[in-house]
């Protein structure tokens, strides 16, 4: 995510602060049949639910966690008092890599392969440390991708999400730093892709992710992001409710002031029309304290069980959970127990048919 849209605080003290989040256990590398899922939602009244290869749920939606914790910090104990807090084990753990790292982390396959969780894994990866995505794509980084496949093929052969640089929109430069605009992203992204095949990494599931910020949507560059249709299995978003956005509805599909006189749709509207045939998830979503409004969390995670069944596409959804002192509206507290009443209204969230798929 950007520092911008917790308010003051900076990107990079921000990046120094994230370093896992949204992971978990999945099918195995192996495609096979359809799994027989328990779900809600629009379809919780169909004989069945599978999921497929892919790991799409035909009805509901993973429920899951991106905890965001010190730079290399095991996070096992983030992820477990999340879970206590909100009754229930989640679907999927969010983490973040860079460089040379090998993922996923022995802590990380631990939480994947824990008895009785069922966790799935996201992780996040920035391949190009050190590197322009230019660079990147044209081979700088293949030893890295193919150590990575290699390590893959004996630690962890469960399919995952593989987010390859998230966020891109706010680090194009047109003109100003070359190898940094969206067609060197978008070789980039395809370069990781093709090489991981090549090298026979079977159990990925390759997903890019956007901000959902219209400012940058509106960009004559912003289409030349997308990888294409061939190399992205999954899309995902990572939308923040401020204290102008006041419910789900809003914050999915938000169109900034600037941009609604000129009829630049929200990002789950613009996802129909440029890649419809692709599951989307919220990779990182979370409301942001508002003091002196100590209902507003309450409020808006119960329009999230209102409004859920009206964006039949959105197929995952990671909480971002922190907290930050600064005692400002917007300044960055998403915690879901900032209120008593916040706690228990996304607990009853979780609890709900569509957000509780058996895998």
């Amino acid at each position: 995510m950007d520092g911008s849209r917790l308010g003051g605080i900076g990107r990079g003290a921000l990046a120094a602060a994230v370093a896992a989040s949204l992971v978990g256990c999945a099918a195995r590398g192996d495609d096979g049949p359809p799994l027989p899922v328990r779900s809600g939602g629009a379809s919780a009244g169909s004989a069945k639910c599978t999921v497929s290869a892919q790991l799409v749920p035909s009805c509901g939606a993973w429920w899951g966690v991106t905890p965001v914790i010190g730079a290399r910090q095991d996070p096992t104990a983030s992820v477990h008092d999340f879970e206590h807090q909100i009754g229930r084990s989640v679907d999927i753990y969010h983490g973040y890599h860079s460089g040379s790292e090998l993922f996923p982390t022995p802590s990380e396959i631990a939480l994947a392969r824990e008895p009785g969780a069922h966790r799935m894994l996201v992780l996040n990866w920035k391949p190009d440390v050190g590197k322009t995505w230019r660079q990147v794509a044209d081979g700088a980084v293949d030893k890295q991708i193919a150590g990575e496949a290699a390590y893959l093929k004996t630690h962890f052969t469960d399919k995952f999400w593989l987010v390859i640089h998230h966020e891109p929109e706010e680090e194009v430069k047109a003109k100003a730093k070359p190898g940094y605009t969206a067609a060197d992203y978008r070789a980039m992204f395809r370069h990781v892709v093709t090489r991981f095949r090549a090298k026979g990494a079977r159990n990925i599931l390759f997903t890019v992710v956007f901000m959902g910020y219209t400012g940058h949507m509106s960009q004559p560059w912003f289409k030349d992001l997308y990888p294409g249709k061939r190399y992205v299995d999954w899309v995902g978003y990572d939308p923040f409710a401020k204290s102008n956005i006041t419910d789900f509805a809003d914050l999915v599909n938000k169109v900034a002031a600037p941009q609604q006189k000129h009829g630049v749709p929200g990002f789950y509207d613009y996802s129909q029309r440029h890649f419809p045939d692709k599951p989307l998830m919220l990779s990182e979503w979370a409301v942001l304290e508002t003091p002196g409004n100590p209902e507003r969390k309450a409020t808006f995670f119960q329009s999230v069980a209102k409004q859920f069944p009206r964006f039949p596409r959105i197929k995952a959804l990671s909480y971002y959970e922190t907290t930050h002192a600064v005692n400002m509206p917007d300044a960055g507290n998403t915690s879901i127990a900032a209120t008593p009443t916040a706690l228990k209204a996304f607990q009853a969230l979780g609890k709900m048919p569509q957000f509780n798929v058996r895998h």
